[in-house]
């Protein structure tokens, strides 16, 4: 398996990933073509890879606000789930995280995706049960 950073001409196969995983995505507001060129050209590093055989089959985007690092949009297609993807992506990306001096690594996982919650909790996360997530959106594509 090959892990690395992708380009925005990875855009297309980063949806097909992400329809493929089941994975929510906002296709006309945050997720649109336009704001994801935005995030290749502002943060070309934390938008990472994994490849099987030169074929795209898992994708992590992060963002990093300052203090902390996020991890966004982890997706791996169904058929090489299990085989250790996902852990690898998340390593990469706080890699790439700690070379901007980010030592806090974060994530949401909705309450009823059981199999991101084992993930994450397997990869050294600890589930806060006193924090709630909280959001204003000017509308649902933001």
């Amino acid at each position: 398996m090959e892990i690395r950073p992708l380009t925005f001409e990875a855009y297309d196969s980063i949806i097909v990933i992400w329809q493929r995983a089941d994975l929510s995505f906002r296709i006309e507001g945050r997720d649109s073509r336009k704001m994801m060129r935005r995030e290749f050209e502002n943060n070309p590093d934390l938008i990472i890879g994994a490849f099987e055989k030169g074929e795209l089959v898992g994708v992590i985007i992060g963002t990093d606000d300052g203090r902390k690092g996020w991890i966004n949009r982890l997706a791996v297609e169904p058929n090489f789930r299990r085989k250790g993807v996902a852990k690898e992506l998340i390593s990469a990306l706080e890699e790439a995280l700690k070379k901007r001096g980010r030592r806090i690594f974060c994530t949401l996982v909705e309450d009823w995706n059981k199999a991101s919650l084992s993930l994450f909790k397997n990869a050294g996360y600890l589930k806060h049960e006193d924090i709630f997530y909280l959001s204003k959106r000017e509308n649902e594509d933001v």
